[in-house]
C-alpha cells in the first residue's frame, strides 16, 4: 500500500516537472518568434529554468520514494 502512495507521488512530482517545462519551452519559443534578436539570453534562462524545474520534479521523487522505508 505504502508503495503504491510512493508511486503516485513520484509520478505527480514527474507530471508537473513535464507540464512546467512544457510552459517554458512554449514561452521560449514565443518571445523568440517576437524578438529573434533575444535568442541566446532566452534560451539561456530556458535552459536554467528547465534545469531547476527537473531540480524540483528529481526532489518530489526522491523524497516520495524515501516514504516507503516507513
Amino acid at each position: 500500500m505504502i508503495g503504491s502512495i510512493a508511486a503516485i507521488g513520484a509520478g505527480l512530482a514527474v507530471i508537473g516537472a513535464g507540464i512546467g517545462i512544457g510552459q517554458v519551452g512554449g514561452k521560449a519559443m514565443e518571445g523568440i518568434a517576437r524578438q529573434p534578436e533575444a535568442a541566446s539570453k532566452i534560451q539561456t534562462a530556458m535552459i536554467i529554468a528547465a534545469a531547476l524545474i527537473e531540480g524540483a520534479a528529481l526532489f518530489g521523487v526522491v523524497v516520495s520514494f524515501l516514504g516507503l522505508g516507513n
